[in-house]
C-alpha cells in the first residue's frame, strides 16, 4: 500500500491575504504620482480668481458659446450678466462650419466625408485692454458616408459636429488658462 502525502495547497483566501495589501499599495501610489504631477479630470476649468466673474460674447445661438458657459458654470466659474461686470471678456468671432467630400465611387457616390471647423477668439478686459491676443482654432474630422439613410447621414454629421463644439470649448478654455498664467 501507498502511502499518501498530503500536499499543500494554497486556499483562495490565503492569496487574497497576500494580493490585497499590494493591489492597494498599488493604488495608493498611483494616486500618489497623479496627484502630483497635477493631473485633474478633464471638464473642470480653473480661472484664476482675479479674472472672474466672466463673460462670454459669442453670435446668438452659437454651439462653442453655449458649451464653454455650461462647463464654466459646471466648475462654479461665476459668470457677469454683461460685459461692463466682467473681469474678463471672452469674445468668440468668425466660426464657420464646412464639409466636403474626400472619396467617391466609381459611380460618383459619395464614401467619406471631412467636417471641418474654426473659430477665431481673444480676451479682454473691460476697459478694451488685450489680456489673450486673436487665436484661431481649426478642428478637422473625418467619417465615412455609406450613402445608405439619408436620415443617418445627416445626424451622424451632427454628432460629429456636435462633439467638435465640445472640444473647440476644450481646447479654448485650456488655451485662455495658459495666456492668463
Amino acid at each position: 500500500m501507498r502511502k499518501s502525502i498530503p500536499r499543500f495547497t494554497p486556499s483562495l483566501r490565503s492569496e487574497s491575504a497576500v494580493c490585497y495589501p499590494f493591489a492597494m499599495g498599488l493604488l495608493l501610489a498611483a494616486l500618489l504620482v497623479t496627484s502630483a504631477c497635477g493631473f485633474k479630470l478633464r471638464g473642470e476649468v480653473e480661472i484664476p480668481s482675479e479674472f472672474s466673474p466672466v463673460f462670454v460674447e459669442a453670435h446668438h445661438g452659437s454651439a462653442v458659446g453655449n458649451e464653454i458657459v455650461r462647463q464654466l458654470q459646471s466648475s462654479q466659474v461665476q459668470l457677469a450678466a454683461g460685459p461692463r461686470q466682467a473681469h474678463i471678456i471672452i469674445r468668440i468671432s468668425k466660426e464657420r462650419r464646412s464639409s466636403r467630400v474626400v472619396a467617391v465611387d466609381r459611380g460618383g457616390k459619395v464614401l467619406a466625408r471631412e467636417l471641418h471647423y474654426s473659430l477665431t477668439f481673444d480676451a479682454v478686459a473691460p476697459d478694451g485692454r488685450q489680456l489673450v491676443p486673436h487665436q484661431s482654432l481649426n478642428l478637422v474630422r473625418s467619417y465615412e458616408d455609406p450613402g445608405a439613410e439619408v436620415l443617418g447621414k445627416q445626424s451622424e454629421s451632427e454628432l460629429i459636429f456636435a462633439d467638435m463644439f465640445s472640444e473647440a470649448a476644450d481646447r479654448l478654455l485650456s488655451r485662455l488658462r495658459a495666456a492668463l498664467r
